[in-house]
């Protein structure tokens, strides 16, 4: 679906309520289908991504209710769910894939799982090695590289595991497999990726514990419900708060915006930058911080962003692109070599698409080297299928010179289906 933007003939201002966390909504549907009682997730984020989630567990033989952005699971414990009749399909979701398998390896039922194109692409050998280290049987292509998989339930062993990779999914995956494990479970990291798994584990009961970058599971054969109130993905905030920063004279608020420390990294690279970002009404529910963000802009310099901040704002570097586009100096982007295997390898998406507008990128293997300040022409974006470079592009569309025509916006309701309407309230 094809989608033509003008150019903003003015500030922006106004309020925005940005959709639930992505990452939160689908872990507060995998624990409340695995525990027992009834948990109510608040503000759950309806995008197509988290709906396979759903999907999954009803197929696992769980009652999941949804009333509006509210759902009710009804769970009766890990040991309840049963073997799906149909395969598990995961559609583009990552999250939902890589989460899964640490939940699915250790139940006594064989489960077939596949997903799109794109997701059939994305490696899962780095979930399959640990699990298969902990007994894990996987059979698919490429000695289950790729999906589609069959995951042959076993009895799991705890062991003690080095990410090579800085990758929440990875950690949550042998986390999830771990409730399955008789002993105890470690996973040690090297930078700290976001922590939302171990938090909400926490909250439904589970006997974990972190010290550092090392996180502990012990067996758990039944978690305990508890209701969830998702906060605003900050992801999501990630887009309007640069929109804000590059459109002279513009003062947005977004509202309830997630703050978890492992996710914040963006703030800390707009204020580096100088945007202007004040917090107010901050609230802590579950172990997860959120507040109101409100943003101006000021004038902005160059950066380099890598390192431990990398995984902090992961999702967020095709948008910080753009930001860097408008800044004074060169900014260098290191370190970031995970975006070459998310929806898209988002290095050369981002380079191409900004450098089709008329920035100056210089992609690197890990990374890119982004010379500002330029002005950009708009014209014709492809969107790869992949939500953050389409939502990237309409953010640009703000400031080109002539109309910016996205080939395909269908994507975006991966995460933020609400995305437009927010975009032309605040134009």
């Amino acid at each position: 679906m094809e989608k033509r933007l003008k150019p903003a003939d003015h500030s922006l201002h106004g309020e925005i309520d940005v959709p639930g966390d992505k990452s939160i909504s689908h872990r507060a549907v995998m624990f409340g289908a695995m525990a027992q009682g009834v948990t109510r997730v608040r503000h759950f984020l309806d995008g197509e991504d988290c709906m396979r989630t759903v999907k999954a567990f009803q197929s696992l033989g769980v009652s999941i209710d949804k009333n509006g952005d509210e759902l009710h699971i009804d769970g009766k414990g890990i040991l309840a769910l049963k073997e799906p009749a149909e395969k598990l399909y995961f559609g583009n979701s990552g999250t939902t894939a890589r989460l899964m398998l640490g939940v699915l390896s250790g139940l006594p039922f064989t489960t077939h799982a596949y997903g799109d194109p794109s997701l059939t692409k994305r490696p899962m050998d780095r979930v399959m090695k640990p699990l298969k280290q902990m007994g894990a049987r996987v059979e698919g292509i490429d000695s289950g590289e790729y999906l589609p998989l069959s995951i042959i339930g076993q009895p799991l062993k705890a062991i003690d595991y080095t990410l090579p990779v800085k990758s929440a999914q990875v950690k949550s995956a042998v986390l999830l497999a771990g409730l399955h494990a008789e002993g105890k479970t470690t996973v040690t990291e090297s930078s700290l990726t976001r922590n939302h798994t171990e938090t909400m584990l926490k909250a439904f009961g589970a006997s974990i514990e972190s010290n550092g970058l090392t996180t502990t599971i012990t067996s758990e054969k039944s978690l305990i419900a508890t209701d969830v109130h998702v906060p605003g993905d900050i992801s999501s905030a990630a887009f309007f708060l640069v929109a804000a920063a590059i459109v002279p004279g513009s003062k947005l608020t977004l509202r309830r915006v997630g703050l978890n420390d492992t996710r914040t990294g963006i703030l800390d690279v707009l204020q580096k930058m100088g945007v202007y970002i004040t917090i107010e009404n901050e609230k802590e529910i579950g172990g997860e911080r959120f507040g109101d963000l409100t943003v101006e802009a000021g004038k902005l310099t160059s950066v380099i962003i890598e390192g431990d901040i990398i995984p902090r704002l992961i999702d967020e570097i095709p948008i910080l692109a753009l930001l860097a586009t408008q800044a004074e100096g060169t900014t260098i982007i290191r370190d970031a070599e995970e975006l070459r295997v998310k929806e898209t390898d988002r290095i050369s998406a981002v380079t191409t698409v900004l450098n089709g507008f008329g920035a100056s990128i210089e992609a690197t293997e890990d990374g890119m080297v982004i010379h500002g300040k330029t002005s950009l022409r708009g014209g014709k974006a492809a969107s790869y299928h992949d939500h953050r470079i389409a939502m990237m592009s309409a953010i640009a569309s703000l400031i080109t010179e002539k109309d910016v025509i996205i080939d395909d916006i269908s994507s975006i309701a991966i995460s933020y289906p609400s995305f437009f309407e927010d975009l032309n309230r605040i134009k």
